[in-house]
């Protein structure tokens, strides 16, 4: 195996149930290609992700969320990588410089600088002529006031950088702004755009010979305002063939304009009356267990195998890439407050259609109110023939499951019913 390729697996997972799935995935398509994999983080993150890490060739310690670390790190190394990869949304720029010090396949810096700064991805949309919300950074209350006074609402506010919905909201009237900035999760300077009124998709897919492959477009159903927390994901999202076509074509050529080339990609958008309007683009794929919903909906899919060997220029396995089938999550929402029991659990588990189940909570917890993902308290991935038996499935199983909050002095007994 001394002549096998070398893979750099940048950040390996995060200690998050999706994400070490998809690492899971990612070493065992990588390990039946042959393809050693050398895995790099913080000794903590390594520690906390042990299970997967020991699926790994090597690994090493390397803070991959500082700059310029992970490519130095590589070119003093010794070591020989033909790959370099990420998971990870925070790890794609060390992924970016590493390749380019090293000489491996990857995306320019400066692209992926570019799409992960949100202003100025839009910026760079709206110069090649996509539409795109008016959208202005901001150091402080004072300047986003004075985006208010200037562009028609709603807006938002979100950090310029981060995921998860954190600090996301909606502002419709400027006494509003005060309560929005203080969810920001820093002092750090923050975004303030229009908001766009539509429905939400996503566009998942990955670049083969330096063009982007649509695999599917994915349906978003999300919590109402004021906050944008994902509630759930149908797999491909039931569209007629125009609108699909249209959104196809939006995004490849939106994905070439920014100078995307390797890897996977995650797009997200709105359909309005005018058309598409894009929104955040991530080179990599989405989370959300939208990597199992893809591994049904199109049989004999190895997503992270695809990316490896046209990183390694092998040639590509002889499947459709296209759905030929539907899947469904459905994360649960029940009301904030203490939790005396949950009923009707393992009725989901024990179903024959559920791709992946996971409950967060447990008799005693307090269930928070949902304003980012990390408020969620748990999920059911289902896949089916269709795309609508698997969205029609995946609510009738959370609906199943009831949530009995504890009773006090200001709590009534009962069943809590899913919104």
């Amino acid at each position: 195996m001394s002549d096998a390729p070398t893979l750099l697996f940048v950040g390996g997972a995060r200690p998050l149930s999706f994400s070490l799935d998809m690492a899971a995935e990612a070493l065992a398509q990588a390990a039946a290609r042959g393809i050693r994999v050398h895995v790099t983080n913080t000794a903590e993150i390594l520690e906390a992700t042990a299970d997967v890490v020991a699926k790994a060739t090597e690994t090493s310690v390397v803070d991959v969320l500082r700059p310029g670390e992970s490519a130095a790190w590589a070119r003093r190394s010794g070591e020989h990588f033909d790959a370099v990869y990420a998971l990870q949304e925070l790890a794609q720029v060390a992924v970016a410089e590493t390749a380019e010090a090293i000489g491996a396949p990857g995306n320019p810096p400066e692209a992926v600088h570019r799409v992960r700064t949100k202003d100025a991805c839009r910026e760079a949309l709206a110069a090649a002529g996509f539409p795109q919300p008016v959208v202005r950074l901001c150091a402080d209350r004072a300047e986003a006031a004075a985006f208010l006074r200037e562009h028609a609402g709603p807006w938002i506010v979100k950090p310029r950088d981060a995921m998860g919905s954190t600090g996301v909201s909606l502002v419709t009237d400027a006494a509003e702004l005060p309560a929005a900035l203080a969810l920001l999760p820093d002092a750090k300077p923050f975004l303030v755009e229009q908001f766009v009124e539509g429905p939400e998709f996503s566009v998942e897919g990955v670049f083969l010979g330096g063009e982007p492959k649509i695999l599917a477009v994915t349906a978003k159903e999300k919590v109402p305002p004021p906050f944008f927390v994902e509630t759930g994901h149908v797999l491909p999202a039931p569209l007629p063939e125009t609108r699909r076509r249209a959104i196809e074509e939006q995004v490849s050529a939106a994905l070439k304009t920014l100078g995307l080339r390797v890897g996977g990609f995650h797009v997200e958008l709105w359909l309005t009356p005018a058309g598409v309007v894009l929104g955040e683009v991530h080179g990599r794929f989405g989370g959300d267990w939208i990597h199992r919903m893809l591994a049904h909906a199109i049989p004999g899919l190895e997503l992270y195998g695809l990316v490896f060997d046209d990183m390694l220029g092998r040639p590509l396995p002889d499947v459709p890439l296209e759905p030929s089938r539907g899947a469904a999550v459905r994360y649960f929402t029940p009301p904030p407050g203490g939790l005396a029991a949950v009923e009707g659990w393992d009725e989901v588990l024990a179903h024959p259609a559920v791709l992946y189940a996971e409950l967060g909570v447990r008799p005693g917890d307090e269930i928070r109110p949902l304003h980012r993902s990390g408020d969620r308290v748990g999920l059911v991935v289902v896949g089916a023939d269709t795309a609508e038996a698997a969205s029609a499935l995946a609510a009738d199983l959370v609906h199943s499951v009831k949530f009995v909050p504890e009773s006090g002095p200001d709590r009534l007994p009962g069943l809590w019913a899913l919104r």
